[in-house]
């Protein structure tokens, strides 16, 4: 099912009978370069989830599912190539797992009448659908993330962090920037101190920053990192001997590559997470069954549970419902671009939905409006246990500081909105 670009064309002449219908889910993926370490499997787990609907249920809705898979390297003009020569295919949704791909395809996709989710990164202020129409990023966004962690270390410390010392060691890039806004604001509402470390591109090289951190004595350091960052970073900290119990990633600083590298130093670290951690998915038998058995798999079929193959596969879950519903909607089984969106923007994800498809507890239950593109905003807290080599879930699902968080998507979307004179929607 599964087709790369470099053999798309060939096929295609090969192709000797009718173009069949099908429901063409793009991926632009990242398998090569400094961030494969976390594109791999995400791409895995994306193509996986399809490969079992084809292969299980024959499609969605009767619709067999072709997965157009084009390599960016994690680099935006590469990225913007794909989606120019994947969008003609009748291409649903983009999920780039990229914010500086995103913040280039957002103009593109509300011109060409396309829909782009961005779960857990990409513009935190898309959230407003009043004023991105094509743009969604249920259920979670990097503001709320920031938020669940503060309001963790809330938890933690009696409800008080007057006085408490926080760093952010933060990729040096649009993705690494994005929280800063919010922990700023929440450092004047709690009354803690927050210290900005960044890190350049790729984030192999971290000394200066860790020598800082041991000379600022920071109670709690927090990382916007991805790809080699995050590794470097959490042996960095083992070096310098801080408390990893202290040190928690955001939830693309929280993959198994992160953590194993450091061996046993690396016992304690946390994340945070928006959907389940692990493999015991009742799904997981069928993919299993279907896809890796099979022989059908995307890669090895070594990926099964580690977190970000499951990020994917709660990425596909919600592509997959959003379909059901837009198929729903207009009573036809292959779905056009246009009738993605009504299906996103009228998503609803229930706790029997997610157990119905083998995903029990996999994330929140909620739902998506006009108005809201960004779901209700949750996170939870994982931590490493390096014994057993796995990541386990030590929190509940918990919301964000809204009050902090709503007036600063109402600002930077209204301002998006006056630059490039969008007219409000949902009216």
């Amino acid at each position: 099912m599964k087709m790369k670009l470099a053999t798309w064309a060939t096929a295609a002449l090969m192709a000797a009978s009718p173009v069949m219908a099908d429901l063409v889910m793009p991926s632009l993926s990242y398998r090569t370069g400094p961030y494969a370490v976390g594109g791999i499997p995400l791409a895995d787990g994306y193509a996986d989830y399809f490969t079992l609907l084809n292969e299980r249920d024959g499609g969605i809705g009767g619709v067999p599912v072709r997965v157009l898979e084009c390599e960016t390297a994690y680099n935006t003009e590469k990225g913007v190539e794909c989606y120019e020569s994947t969008k003609a295919e009748g291409s649903l949704v983009y999920q780039p797992f990229s914010t500086g791909i995103t913040y280039q395809l957002i103009p593109k996709v509300t011109a060409d009448g396309i829909a782009l989710h961005t779960m857990g990164y990409g513009r935190t202020s898309a959230a407003n659908g009043k004023v991105f129409s094509n743009v969604f990023n249920y259920p979670t966004n990097y503001w709320d993330a920031a938020s669940v962690a503060v309001n963790y270390l809330l938890d933690e410390n009696g409800g008080d962090l007057s006085g408490h010392k926080i760093a952010l060691v933060y990729h040096n890039s649009a993705y690494g920037k994005e929280p800063i806004r919010t922990l700023e604001g929440l450092a004047e509402k709690h009354g803690f101190e927050l210290s900005l470390i960044p890190v350049d591109h790729p984030g192999q090289e971290q000394k200066s920053q860790w020598l800082q951190i041991r000379r600022d004595k920071p109670d709690t350091v927090l990382m916007w990192g991805w790809g080699v960052m995050n590794q470097v970073a959490v042996q960095e900290a083992a070096n310098i001997r801080f408390p990893m119990e202290n040190f928690i990633g955001a939830w693309w600083s929280g993959a198994e590559a992160d953590v194993i590298p450091a061996g046993a130093a690396a016992n304690g670290y946390k994340a945070l997470t928006m959907n389940g951690v692990g493999r015991d998915y009742p799904i997981y038998d069928d993919i299993q069954k279907y896809v890796v058995d099979a022989g059908k798999a995307a890669g090895a079929g070594d990926q099964i549970g580690t977190v970000l193959y499951n990020r994917t596969i709660y990425a596909a879950f919600l592509a997959h419902m959003a379909i059901l519903k837009a198929q729903e909607i207009h009573g036809v089984a292959d779905i056009t671009q246009a009738m993605m969106i009504d299906g996103m923007e009228n998503l609803e994800i229930t706790d029997e939905m997610m157990a119905e498809y083998g995903m029990p507890n996999f994330g929140p239950a909620f739902s998506v409006s006009c108005e809201n593109h960004g779901g209700p905003g949750v996170g939870a807290v994982t931590q490493w246990d390096a014994a057993a080599g796995e990541w386990k879930q030590i929190t509940d699902f918990a919301p964000s500081d809204k009050e902090i968080i709503n007036p600063l998507i109402e600002e930077d979307s209204m301002a998006f909105a006056s630059e490039n004179n969008i007219d409000l929607r949902c009216n």
